[in-house]
């Protein structure tokens, strides 16, 4: 059994009596022979199951299918805002469209789910209207944040196509051919291709490319994108297996114990599941633990569980590190300078589903903190309503 690392002993309080399972160091970042549908985040088990429960009454889903219904982006007044080039700058300067692109891709997924749940057509096709409204218009993104904003939208718009075109019979062949064109042509380029050194961005890239290349039936991109996943993941969250200091991720310019440091905004003491990205916010560090979760769980359904191996251990320390602090524990002076930027977010569900409800590991602070959360709702990024989808979800 592998003990955790004793220094600093207070930031290993949180889970010193665990064990992780050997890391799966042969994992082969391959697509399935046959891809499974609906496969993107839910199957068709879990999406029964969800259905079962909120037609039941059961908590905490019925709730949290109401609050969704009850969401702004699920009005059945609201309609679609495409254009043909979406320019998304540093902090949304200039933001021509990108906001309301990936709320329309979260709307089209929540309507979706909206749709398998109560049966009722109305939701299929408002899913349908914001698909095909921005399938016939958009061309390109452009300026800085191009890649990540691809990355947010992509992988909502792909959630939503995935339960639509395998759930319901009501979106036409040639309408799915121009969605699908859409996701070949205008957003696969952008984020299969490119690399960020930023690792929530290049893990939200891998989250829409792995997510398109199951709608597409895409192997080779599907290949590609779960390579620099495998790669990232370990660069991202660290375990002290990795040493005394993080590893950088393939092909990366910190190739040096003080370029990876400096590049961990200065923090020289690693213990199991800090994150890159932990000493600049827990905003942006939720968005790639998010990310490690969601592709996680995509890549269980189409055959390869992730979670057993070491990508489930670095996501279940990275949640039970973080949830600590963010439910108030005390900060110690050798992490970020005693001093931390909480918000992480409504990202829990997911990884805590995976790791305790399936595997059976304590998470006792990530388990708190989830609870206080639900129903968690949706960051109007790329996350969304993950009590209502995953919560307790043993499908």
């Amino acid at each position: 059994m592998q003990l955790l690392s004793l220094i600093p002993l207070a930031a290993t309080l949180f889970s010193v009596t665990l064990a992780y399972p050997a890391p799966v160091s042969n994992i082969t970042a391959r697509a399935p022979s046959s891809f499974t549908h609906p496969g993107v985040l839910l199957s068709s088990s879990q999406l029964d199951f969800i259905r079962t429960k909120v037609n039941s009454g059961a908590q905490p889903w019925s709730n949290a299918y109401s609050s969704m219904l009850g969401h702004a982006l699920l009005s059945q007044s609201r309609t679609p805002s495409p254009r043909s080039v979406v320019e998304c700058g540093s902090y949304s300067n200039p933001n021509n469209g990108c906001t309301e692109e990936r709320q329309d891709a979260l709307a089209a997924y929540g309507n979706a789910l909206a749709w398998y749940i109560s049966q009722d057509n109305k939701y299929a096709k408002k899913a349908i209207s914001y698909f095909n409204a921005w399938a016939g218009t958009i061309t390109d993104h452009t300026n800085s944040n191009a890649k990540l904003q691809t990355g947010w939208a992509g992988t909502s718009w792909a959630r939503a196509a995935e339960i639509i075109r395998y759930t319901y019979t009501g979106w036409s062949s040639s309408d799915i051919t121009t969605f699908s064109n859409m996701l070949r042509n205008v957003y696969l380029p952008e984020i299969i291709g490119g690399s960020n050194s930023n690792g929530n961005w290049e893990l939200v890239m891998m989250e829409a490319a792995q997510a398109i290349s199951v709608f597409l039936e895409d192997k080779t991109s599907y290949d590609k994108a779960m390579t620099k996943y495998l790669g990232r993941v370990p660069a991202y969250v660290y375990l002290t297996t990795d040493g005394d200091y993080p590893k950088g991720a393939p092909g990366s310019p910190q190739t040096t114990k003080a370029a990876i440091i400096d590049y961990w905004q200065g923090q020289t003491t690693f213990v199991n599941g800090i994150a890159q990205e932990t000493c600049r916010d827990f905003v942006h560090t939720g968005y790639g633990i998010a990310s490690i979760g969601h592709v996680a769980e995509t890549s269980r359904i189409q055959g390869t569980d992730l979670y057993t191996g070491d990508i489930g251990t670095r996501l279940r320390y990275a949640l039970g590190f973080h949830s600590q602090y963010e439910l108030g524990a005390s900060v110690p002076t050798w992490l970020c300078n005693g001093d931390l930027n909480l918000g992480l977010g409504p990202i829990t569900e997911i990884g805590f589903n995976a790791m305790n409800t399936r595997l059976g590991y304590a998470m006792t602070n990530t388990q708190t903190l989830t609870q206080n959360q639900r129903p968690a709702g949706t960051n109007l990024l790329f996350v969304g309503w993950e009590t209502l989808t995953h919560a307790g979800n043993t499908a």
